[in-house]
This record gives C-alpha cells, sequence and structure tokens, in this order.
C-alpha cells in the first residue's frame, strides 16, 4: 500500500469513528430526554455528555484537517551537504 493510500486509509478510519461517535452521543441525549429526572440531574449529565464528546471528538476532527508534511523543507542554496 502506497504512502497516499496509507494516509487516505487512516483518514476515512477517524472520519468513520466520528460518524460512529456522533451517533451514540446523539443516542445517549435521546435516552436523557426520556429519564424521569429532574432538571438539575439531566442537565448535569448533559454537561458531561457534551465534555465527552468534544475530548472525544475534537482530536479526531483536528489530525482530519492537520496539514500534511511530507518532507523538509528544501535546504538553503548556501548549505553544503
Amino acid at each position: 500500500m502506497s504512502r497516499e493510500e496509507q494516509r487516505q486509509t487512516i483518514r476515512s478510519q477517524r472520519e468513520t469513528l466520528i460518524e460512529d461517535l456522533e451517533l451514540l452521543y446523539a443516542q445517549a441525549f435521546e435516552r436523557l430526554g426520556g429519564l424521569e429526572l429532574g432538571e438539575g440531574s439531566v442537565a448535569r449529565l448533559t454537561q458531561l455528555l457534551l465534555r465527552s464528546r468534544d475530548a472525544a471528538i475534537t482530536p479526531l476532527r483536528q489530525e482530519i484537517e492537520a496539514p500534511l508534511i511530507t518532507r523538509a523543507p528544501d535546504a538553503s542554496p548556501d548549505s553544503v551537504d
């Protein structure tokens, strides 16, 4: 597998993982709405879920958006090898 193919495969897996996590968190939020808890309890759980979601998904998104550096910049013309 070429380096580009590996990069695309990893990117695809990250995107799939983000989609899976989004679905998981959406289901958790729906379950919260169905619980017979007080507003305060639901609000605290919602805050925890939001923080957890952000912590799980943000690093994956940042990695997808990170620029790809494939090699060091060319040496200056004055440098000696």
